[in-house]
């Protein structure tokens, strides 16, 4: 525009807001007439002179062939005008021709500027910028195309590396997704896996969960040490037992029986990882392992499985723990030992027909004494229905996990080791993880489906602490959590501090362990997470895949106009609309409605 205005002719051709118009009547303000018959009274400012006229009407400014990059080459470089540019490429100023050099002016190519200041661009910069505009008009075209594929649920496979931007917002990687938003799609991870698995970039059964949490998703490659001569009491006499799940493939905790001394031999996974190697800083970060049902991610590489698993070897090397219960149930006489142990590994069902049997019946009235004490001291009692979830050659099987008392027993062995090896730290004031946990608010000790919901709700994640204090609902005044090295970071962690004090060398101090715990932890939490949300997923997946499902639910909760019930076949938790009323602990024959995998959601529906 001008720094100051001239009022232009009647019938004249002026631009406003970068369109044509007609003067059509001169006053304080004048009238102009916009493309479509409509007028319009402005200001003189608003308006900037192309052609003083006469022009009748606008319908005159028809399209005309003329000489203007003929124009343009003969000016490149300098300045020119309206009128100047209209005469070299039209042979003629007329109000046509001031319009069309306006167009090429405002195209903003070869020609930029004002009416009475445009200046000629050079070849180089013309031929630059027309490159790019070529490839951004390409890029738009390629765009708009890669859109109706995706609407159409049809992507080419040349789209896979753009849709690793959908990926990272469905696996929690960013917050946004300009595919998401041109589709009209909402911003959140499961609209992102919604989208991947509708144009088939993702198969239906895919689970984003781990990735999504942050867990560990890959085996750690890293070398591993061979086993330093080190002195070990010889248990190679004693039978000891591995009793573990069929096809457990980290067998890490085994049983003796040495007259009135129970031994508790766990995998010595300290005399391999050290603190403060490359393999106990990974371990640190990965926090456990990752169970998971298509596979488990370990927390450390293969081959320490392979040399500290108890039963895997002929002989295997342990940290042991020993100790005795009396006849109420305390442990007494607690020593731990570097040994030599020879396992025969077994599972839960096969000692469950042998519990009659020595020395099974013997182990029982060990751990019996032992429950009977933490039962007591208020140990809970939840019996909520549990299931293995595996993904096995392609297909989802879910089997109910039945209350076996030869899990119970190796449960109780395990939490005997956990209360031994909290003493002996605590005597010896040897920093270590305890592990607490408040009591629930409600004191009812009521066992069926509802009230162990209830009770299951109102407890409090267990901690790990340096100071020990109360564990409520394994009804312990001291623990810790010591049988489980192989894949639990918090366990190797209290194996290296004996260790460190059997050897007598200084262990880490209390900061050290402080901080340990808290690296660990944070990656902890990602894992469970990472296994809860998988176990959800694969169920629904199975109920996807089963769509004539039908079994039966349990009213555990009410909620306005719903119930929450658990189905034990699955163990799953959903909400389901009732028309009549129901109680608590009421069973309903329930058939699946709808699955919903990205927003890990089911719909069921009461059956009669």
């Amino acid at each position: 525009m001008p720094t100051h205005q001239v009022t232009p002719p009647l019938d004249s051709l002026v631009l406003y807001k970068s369109r044509p118009a007609r003067v059509a009547a001169l006053g304080e303000k004048i009238e102009i007439e916009l493309e479509g018959g409509q007028t319009k009274r402005v200001r003189p400012k608003d308006i900037e002179l192309l052609h003083p006229g006469p022009l009748r009407r606008l319908s005159e400014l028809v399209p005309l062939e003329g000489e203007l990059n003929a124009a343009w080459e003969l000016l490149e470089g300098g300045e020119t005008t309206v009128r100047e540019l209209a005469e070299l490429a039209f042979d003629d100023y007329t109000p046509a021709s001031a319009w069309a050099v306006w167009q090429q002016v405002a195209e903003g190519l070869a020609f930029v500027g004002t009416p009475e200041s445009i200046q000629v661009r050079p070849r180089a910069v013309v031929e630059r910028e027309q490159a790019e505009r070529t490839a951004k008009e390409a890029a738009e075209r390629d765009w708009r195309a890669f859109l109706e594929r995706m609407a159409a649920a049809r992507p080419a496979p040349e789209d896979a590396p753009r849709l690793s931007e959908v990926e990272r917002l469905a696996l929690g990687q960013s917050e946004h997704s300009r595919i998401l938003e041109a589709l009209g799609h909402p911003q959140t991870p499961e609209s992102a896996h919604r989208a991947l698995v509708q144009v088939g970039h993702w198969p239906e059964r895919h689970n984003p969960h781990p990735r999504r949490c942050g867990a560990p998703i890959g085996d750690i490659e890293l070398p591993v040490p061979d086993l330093d001569e080190e002195t070990r009491l010889d248990l190679t006499h004693l039978p000891a037992y591995a009793i573990d799940d069929e096809g457990n493939q980290d067998p890490d905790d085994a049983l003796s029986l040495d007259g009135d001394r129970l031994w508790v031999h766990v995998a010595d996974v300290g005399a391999l990882v050290r603190p403060d190697s490359e393999l106990e800083r990974e371990a640190r970060a990965r926090g456990s392992n990752l169970y998971l049902p298509e596979g488990v991610v370990n927390m450390l590489p293969w081959r320490v499985t392979e040399h500290l698993g108890l039963g895997l070897q002929e002989v295997s090397p342990a940290l042991s723990f020993a100790l005795r219960c009396d006849a109420d149930g305390e442990l007494r006489d607690i020593e731990v030992h570097r040994t030599w142990v020879r396992v025969t590994r077994l599972s839960y069902e096969a000692v469950e027909q042998r519990l009659s049997e020595e020395p099974f019946a013997a182990l029982r009235a060990f751990t019996d004494r032992f429950r009977a004490r933490r039962f007591a001291q208020g140990a809970s009692r939840l019996a909520l229905p549990e299931v293995s979830v595996r993904v096995e050659d392609g297909r989802v099987n879910i089997r109910p996990l039945p209350r076996l008392m030869s899990r119970e027993l190796v449960t109780d062995a395990m939490l005997m080791a956990g209360e031994a090896a909290a003493r002996f730290c605590l005597e010896r004031e040897i920093p270590i993880p305890f592990a607490v946990q408040p009591p629930p608010e409600s004191t009812d000790e009521s066992t069926d489906l509802a009230s162990m919901y209830a009770r299951r709700r109102g407890f409090k994640p267990t901690r790990l602490v340096l100071e020990p204090d109360r564990h409520a609902s394994l009804g312990l005044g001291h623990y810790t959590r010591a049988t489980s090295p192989l894949r639990r970071y918090s366990d190797l962690l209290v194996h290296q501090q004996i260790r460190a004090w059997l050897d007598g060398a200084p262990p880490l101090d209390r900061a050290q362990v402080l901080e340990r715990i808290g690296e660990a932890e944070q990656s902890s939490i990602a894992v469970r997470r990472g296994e809860r949300l998988s176990n959800q997923h694969w169920k629904l997946v199975y109920l996807k895949e089963n769509p004539g499902w039908k079994g039966q639910g349990v009213v555990v909760a009410l909620e306005e106009r719903r119930a929450v019930i658990l189905v034990p076949d699955l163990a799953l938790e959903a909400r389901i609309r009732v028309r009549d009323a129901v109680t608590l602990n009421q069973p309903l024959r329930i058939a699946v409605n709808e699955v919903d995998l990205p927003d890990l959601s089911a719909s069921f529906r009461a059956l009669g």
